[in-house]
């Protein structure tokens, strides 16, 4: 059961599906791993410069775009494992030891950071349309008056397998390269090979710029929230490297909270629960509720307070659940997802995120979007039960995808005659996690890192966490977001190192433009706020 449910996960988590299996199919064309290429083996950079005006005020940067190699552990500490590829922007005339660095990455995973890199924090933005299809090439890339540059060095980091990131089999038998990267692949792409790569990639950052004494923020999006709480728990209890900070957008911890795919795990339904607000939302913003309430928060507020009372205890009884109360919930579920008391009644109060994305606007004709429930577009089959592909992914991907491929080999002069990847190759990611605490094997659950963060904010008490999230985020609704810190293994005092802001935007936040500056100035204020740098 738990294996069905995380491969349902892992699905829904990857950001553009339908590029991956391009990504997949084009990597099963090509020929057997050929040699090494040597530039893997040894670090490389190209530096430019540039300037950024952030909401009036004109900041001048060096950029560095670069690869740092990784290399293994125990007996293997002298073999390359990982040519990892980031993008560094650093201000000029800024004092290293006083300026806080930022360690930026999407999730999938196993996702190139594009997306944080070209529509939220870098110094060149993609314009994409709100909330309908962007129109094809050219896209227009603009001056980005909300880039994080104003607050904070940044390092946007591609995912192993990833962007310009590669595995390395330094291997010269032909056979043996292939097991060899049959063991990287193994290692790497799972949650705890993911997490001490990327320990790695960061002190080796720190030493590679001399930035120990600055002030460290870790931002991670999706999956990358997951990695987070893995990572700063590393970084803090095995690398002795305190954080400031940890930034959550869109966050899931505890994957038994996923909305996609909780049918394949009968028994918990809690997922249930926290979808419900963002259902409402969505309903909301299409106007399909049976009476539209006046403003979005006060419903929400309202609907939140009825997940987590009435809906809960209803679906807790199970078969125990009499028909009358069966019918006055499906009736008040209605009231707040506009999806009729029939349907509700045949889904026994359980309505999943696909079938709730093929079914709000009307009789399937229209399909809503999973990461944006802001995004419609025509359902591949108006038949089937569930939706079956993301009208906001296909919506904007191709401007991020472009306008990063041109902005890279352009301006940042990196990678010429190299592929980008959207998505490593990744055949199968172990989700099997080992918590802090934990003796022998790895737990069989669904991944849960909840303890991880906990660990790190127990062994730095001083470490601040900020989570930030969208109202009409399906993918990873907010409310699950706000239920996994509210149960945070943690003492009461630590729950003051927390701070929340919602948005009325999707799952890339920063896609609403006015939800952007607002999550700039919310992230731009919390490192001000937690730098430690006396001014």
């Amino acid at each position: 059961m738990h294996k069905r449910s995380l491969v349902a996960a892992l699905a829904s988590l990857l950001l553009v599906s339908t590029t991956y299996a391009a990504d997949k199919q084009e990597a099963k064309d090509k020929p057997a791993e050929a040699k090494p290429d040597a530039a893997l083996l040894q670090p490389q950079s190209s530096e430019t410069t540039g300037s950024v005006r952030v909401e009036g005020k004109s900041i001048d940067y060096k950029a560095v775009a670069g690869t740092l190699v990784l290399h293994g552990s125990g007996d293997k500490e002298h073999e390359p494992q990982v040519s990892m590829f980031y993008t560094a922007y650093f201000k000029k005339g800024a004092d290293a030891a006083k300026r806080p660095v930022t360690f930026i990455y999407n999730g999938g995973p196993g996702s190139a950071t594009v997306w944080l890199h070209m529509g939220a924090f870098g110094p060149k933005r993609v314009v994409t349309s709100d909330d309908s299809h962007t129109p094809a090439a050219p896209y227009n890339l603009v001056n980005n008056d909300y880039s994080l540059l104003d607050a904070s060095d940044l390092v946007f980091i591609d995912a192993p397998g990833a962007g310009f990131s590669r595995l390395i089999a330094a291997e010269e038998d032909r056979g043996k390269r292939e097991e060899q990267m049959k063991d990287r692949r193994k290692t790497i792409y799972s949650v705890d090979g993911d997490g001490h790569a990327f320990a790695q990639f960061i002190t080796q950052f720190l030493s590679k710029y001399g930035r120990w004494n600055s002030p460290k923020y870790l931002f991670g999006e999706s999956y990358g929230t997951t990695r987070s709480a893995v990572l700063a728990n590393i970084l803090e209890n095995e690398s002795s490297v305190d954080l400031n900070g940890v930034i959550l957008l869109s966050q899931i911890l505890n994957f038994d909270t996923s909305i996609d795919g909780p049918q394949f795990n009968p028994g918990v339904d809690l997922p249930y629960v926290v979808a419900l607000p963002t259902f409402a939302a969505a309903a909301y913003y299409h106007h399909k509720l049976p009476q539209q309430p006046a403003a979005l928060e006060p419903f929400l507020r309202e609907v939140e307070q009825y997940a987590l009372g009435d809906y809960a205890q209803a679906l807790m009884a199970g078969s125990r659940l009499d028909a009358t109360r069966k019918q006055a919930a499906a009736e008040k579920l209605h009231q707040y997802t506009g999806l009729p008391v029939a349907y509700l009644m045949k889904a026994d109060l359980r309505v999943t995120g696909g079938m709730f994305e093929h079914e709000l606007q009307g009789d399937g004709d229209l399909t809503t979007g999973r990461l944006d429930s802001r995004f419609s577009g025509p359902s591949l089959d108006p038949l089937s039960k569930d939706s079956e592909y993301d009208p906001q992914s296909s919506a904007i991907s191709s401007a991020y995808v472009a306008a990063f491929n041109d902005y890279v080999r352009r301006q940042l002069k990196f990678g010429e005659g190299q592929q980008y990847r959207l998505f490593a190759e990744v055949d199968h990611w172990d989700f099997a996690h080992k918590a802090p605490g934990v003796s022998g094997e790895a737990l069989q659950q669904s991944t849960n890192v909840m303890p991880d963060l906990a660990m790190a904010m127990k062994t730095n008490p001083n470490l601040k966490v900020s989570l930030h999230g969208g109202y009409y985020d399906l993918a990873t609704p907010y409310f699950a977001a706000d239920y996994e810190m509210h149960h945070l293994p943690i003492q009461p005092a630590l729950q003051k190192n927390i701070s929340y802001d919602w948005y009325p935007s999707g799952h890339m936040v920063y896609a609403h433009e006015d939800s952007l500056k607002k999550l700039h100035d919310n992230v731009a204020r919390f490192i001000g706020e937690t730098d430690n740098v006396k001014r």
